[in-house]
């Protein structure tokens, strides 16, 4: 998934994080999506996303590389999650 995920950004001559903030601007204009980030560098490069298009092929080909539920799972390890919210 990371594979296509990172061919795709570089066809479009972007990161693959402003790849994926730029898949949820084209979700609609009720989404705004909240990059966490550290660096001011990397905030600069998350706005970038605005400025990638993608069209209704990108839009297909991601969800032929990252389909819904692909990822689905608990988010850490089943050892991890009985430490959290203790």
């Amino acid at each position: 998934m990371v594979k296509g995920i990172e061919q795709l950004a570089g066809e479009k001559r972007c990161t693959p994080a402003q790849l994926a903030l730029a898949w949820l601007l084209a979700r609609g204009d009720d989404i705004v999506p909240i990059a966490g980030t550290k660096r001011r560098s990397y905030l600069e490069q998350n706005v970038g996303a605005v400025e990638v298009k993608l069209t209704a092929s990108d839009l297909s080909r991601l969800n032929e590389v990252a389909p819904r539920g692909a990822t689905a799972g608990a988010r850490y390890p089943e050892g991890a999650m009985q430490r959290v919210n203790i």
